[in-house]
């Protein structure tokens, strides 16, 4: 079986870059109800554009990487991450925005179907639980960094007394006065094509999978969807998607709504900080899955989200303001915890197994626009409420799961039969 330190560091790379396009929608939500005057279900509709791609790529795209292996794949995913950006960037408008959207979240399931297996691989089957918090954190750093950024650019760009770098005037020629926010979409159409060079420059070395990462036929993808445990970890990434995505996208719209804080200022840093918590919480995963069995630390990892939750929505503005970012702490280890408890419980094609659970990317699309519609009806206090189903079912997950491979932790080490089938 082969390793590959080269596949694993791009890998990761792009899991970073990944989180900079995707998790930008929570700080600009305010300003695309403002600007572009939509409800809280219109915005919340740009996000469901973005992740319903999941759910329609996933499986065209776990074939089109068994027709023409991961290199052309991700040369594609990055140009239509960049034609999306571009499109919005110059076209901007609140219907450009659903179809850019669109397409940049292709690119991104393109991405996600790719690296995922190859990752198991080239890393090591006993390690992947490591190596998806180790990815997890740079998916966090990311999503830290990319709030801080468009911050950064409103407030230069909103400024004509503060000297502009290079960069600054640029983007202020190319950007509406009156829509400053969509600078940061100039920085992703550069950041998509610098990614596309990387990758098509890239010697990819002769990493294979070992038979059943690949994504397979049709015929394989219908024996996997008659299999019970499948569903089930399908709804686990559905539900955490749906958790992570519902808290980050609406949060800076909660606090400015609910608790009168700026959205460009604290409502762009406690996002910022949602991912940056996000990121402290898998450097902890990093040491803690090498001590404890990983289905224990999902089960306090979502006890920990539901409360910190309700301490949220319910708290004074000031409570409600840190424990916002807290979910995200939370939530840090669900992600990869839940990704390789999938992958480590099925003895084969494990990469049409990738290809569904990133279909179960599309709860971020659900849950945002559903969390929107109760909110433009009941109040978004009501729609973030539905987030208790979420935690619950992954709480659940640490109950039933039998993977056929544990985590590799100091203490032991040991293969263990799946119950469930």
């Amino acid at each position: 079986m082969a390793r590959s330190r080269y596949m694993v560091g791009l890998v990761f790379l792009t899991f970073f870059v990944i989180s900079l396009l995707s998790n930008i929608m929570g700080p600009i939500i305010p300003d695309i109800i403002r600007d572009f005057h939509v409800r809280l279900s219109g915005a919340g509709f740009l996000v469901f554009s973005f992740f319903i791609a999941y759910g329609i790529t996933s499986i065209p795209a776990g074939l089109l990487v068994e027709i023409f292996r991961e290199k052309p794949v991700m040369i594609l995913s990055f140009v239509a991450a960049l034609a999306g950006a571009l499109s919005f960037a110059l076209f901007p408008s609140y219907w450009v925005a659903v179809i850019s959207l669109f397409i940049i979240g292709a690119g991104m399931a393109m991405l996600q179907v790719a690296i995922n297996p190859l990752l198991r691989v080239a890393g090591g089957e006993e390690h992947f639980a490591f190596n998806e918090v180790v990815a997890q954190l740079l998916f966090g750093a990311a999503s830290f960094l990319s709030p801080l950024i468009y911050s950064s650019l409103v407030l230069h760009l909103d400024n004509h007394r503060v000297k502009d770098g290079n960069l600054v005037h640029l983007l202020r020629r190319l950007t509406p006065p009156s829509l400053p926010w969509l600078s940061v979409y100039w920085i992703f159409a550069i950041l998509a094509l610098v990614m596309l060079l990387v990758v098509a420059l890239s010697k990819f070395p002769a990493v294979r999978p070992v038979e059943g990462d690949r994504p397979g036929t049709w015929k394989i993808y219908r024996g996997l969807l008659t299999r019970p445990v499948v569903w089930l970890y399908f709804l686990a990434i559905f539900s955490y998607v749906g958790c992570e995505q519902g808290a980050s996208n609406w949060l800076s719209q909660f606090l400015s709504q609910y608790h009168g804080y700026d959205p460009h200022t604290t409502g762009a840093r406690a996002v910022s900080w949602f991912w940056g918590l996000m990121t402290i919480g898998c450097l902890a995963g990093v040491i803690l899955l090498k001590l404890f069995d990983s289905r224990r630390l999902l089960m306090v990892a979502a006890g920990g989200a539901l409360v910190t939750l309700s301490f949220a929505l319910f708290g004074g503005d000031r409570i409600s303001l840190a424990a916002f970012p807290a979910i995200g702490l939370c939530c840090s280890l669900m992600w990869p915890i839940v990704i390789s408890l999938a992958l480590n419980s099925v003895a084969e094609h494990h990469g049409s197994f990738t290809g569904i659970l990133a279909m179960g990317i599309t709860g971020g699309a659900i849950f945002t626009l559903v969390i929107g519609r109760i909110g433009d009806v009941l109040g978004l206090r009501q729609g973030l409420s539905l987030l208790y189903l979420n935690l619950g079912f992954i709480f659940c997950v640490g109950l039933w799961a039998r993977p056929l491979i544990n985590n590799a932790t100091l203490l032991f080490h040991r293969a263990e039969k799946p119950t469930i089938v």
